[in-house]
């Protein structure tokens, strides 16, 4: 069986993700998470960014036709975004992806924290 990808990496965001949801529970708003998840990824010594926008392009347009940002870039390799909601649904694995494509990165993370029981997707491009 194939390693991972930054298997290292995503195994000490999803230990840091489980530690939030183990102390808050569910029912926050995802920005209360956000800031639990990056004291926690400080804890583990991981480097990370938060909030970082990307501007989108079209073909062969010059200008961007929008920016999106995305909740964590870890150790410049894996994009972590973030939800507080009662499911995670394909749309939101949709905006992994393009996520992925648009920050030039092969893995990404998507958690919820808004479940009863913290869920986590591991996308890969």
């Amino acid at each position: 069986m194939a390693e991972l990808k930054y298997k290292d990496i995503t195994e000490k965001i999803i230990g840091a993700s489980f530690e939030v949801h183990k102390f808050l529970g569910n029912g926050f708003q995802e920005i209360i998470y956000q800031r639990a998840l990056a004291w926690e990824l400080s804890q583990a010594g991981l480097t990370f960014a938060r909030e970082i926008e990307q501007e989108i392009f079209y073909k062969e347009l010059t200008e961007p036709i929008g920016i999106r940002r995305a909740d964590f870039v870890v150790a410049v390799k894996v994009l972590v975004e973030l939800k507080a909601i009662v499911e995670l649904e394909d749309v939101h694995m949709a905006q992994v992806l393009n996520y992925l494509k648009a920050y030039k990165l092969e893995v990404g993370l998507l958690i919820n924290f808004g479940s009863k029981s913290l869920t986590f997707k591991r996308l890969v491009l």
